[in-house]
């Protein structure tokens, strides 16, 4: 029986990992610092569904907190490590940029120290769409320079990017970063997009159209994401002799990068009419212009996920909407 230590499982994205992984027969350690960057409630009831499977066990503590995540990781002894918690959005890192430095920088560092001690056979860690920054040449591929990040989230995920790079080159630990492309579904943020505007087309509030909709995006449903994470996580990065066409393998690491993403960049007023559709009600749009730090297009080039595994995200992104939009309806009623 193998074992997974996941960082942010009462998050979005961990959630969904843990309980895909616990499904397979995995046991999965959880560890999440359950913050009040937004409603606490969600993540205790994503939490609480986690813990009805026997393989599942949790620690509350923060990334920040070097003992316990140490002593967290020693505990569970795993065979994989995914990293998903970190201080997440573009627009709040305006506000406390603070916020990404504790738990993105320092945060990451004490995982990747926490790391050392278990020697996992895979370490994989998050990162962002968002390194691309001011990258016109579409669509965005692993090889591509990423030196033009345009929020200070964004900066903090590149920075992770290199601060693995050089750990796995001196420490000889495998380590993949992934950068997730605009992911949505059920169980989502309340400071994100599709969960914003459908809570406010359904009362009848008006929604903020930042470029005046101009904004194309790359929206990954969260289950094709996940299966992605799984695929990664039994394609270990090895020496250079491993690479495959069209790798981001390090020539001097046993360490790369990978994109997960749709590979279909949207109009984000296509994802609004979604949702319209799926609750029919029709929005009331309010316009506006860009806002400081968000790009107006991104656009996955996936194909390095489809060799290392196989695999392809493929769900239609208004099946998708369709989808969040009926789960939403549940959970807003308990």
């Amino acid at each position: 029986m193998r074992t997974a230590f996941i960082t942010g499982t009462a998050g979005f994205i961990g959630f969904h990992l843990a309980e895909l992984l616990l499904r397979e027969g995995w046991q999965v350690a959880g560890y999440d610092g359950m913050t009040d960057y937004y409603d606490v409630s969600l993540k205790e009831a994503r939490n609480d569904i986690l813990r009805q499977h026997p393989g599942y066990s949790f620690t509350k503590a923060m990334l920040e907190d070097a003992a316990a995540l140490s002593a967290a990781v020693t505990d569970a002894r795993p065979d994989v490590i995914v990293h998903l918690a970190a201080q997440a959005g573009v627009r709040y890192s305006i506000d406390n940029p603070r916020a990404y430095v504790d738990a993105n920088i320092v945060g990451t560092f004490n995982l990747m120290q926490a790391a050392l001690a278990v020697r996992p056979t895979h370490l994989l860690m998050a990162s962002t769409s968002s390194v691309y920054g001011a990258n016109t040449d579409m669509p965005y591929a692993e090889g591509q320079k990423a030196d033009t990040q345009m929020s200070f989230y964004a900066a903090t995920k590149k920075a992770n990017e290199a601060m693995s790079h050089a750990w796995a080159h001196i420490h000889g630990l495998p380590i993949t970063m992934f950068r997730f492309f605009t992911v949505y579904g059920p169980w989502g943020r309340p400071d994100m997009a599709l969960f914003k505007f459908t809570k406010a087309i359904l009362n009848g509030d008006p929604i903020d159209v930042y470029n005046h909709g101009d904004m194309w995006r790359d929206f990954t449903y969260v289950d094709d994401l996940v299966r992605g994470i799984r695929g990664l996580i039994d394609a270990v990065p090895g020496g250079p002799e491993t690479a495959v066409p069209g790798d981001s393998l390090s020539r001097v690491a046993p360490w790369r990068v990978v994109n997960i993403g749709n590979s279909r960049s949207e109009r984000l007023v296509d994802f609004i009419d979604a949702i319209e559709v799926a609750t029919g009600r029709t929005a009331v749009r309010n316009y506006m212009d860009m806002q400081a730090g968000d790009v107006p297009k991104t656009w996955a080039d996936a194909s390095l996920l489809q060799t290392l595994t196989g695999y392809t995200p493929q769900t239609d992104m208004r099946d998708g909407v369709a989808w969040f939009v009926r789960w939403f309806g549940t959970y807003s009623e308990n």
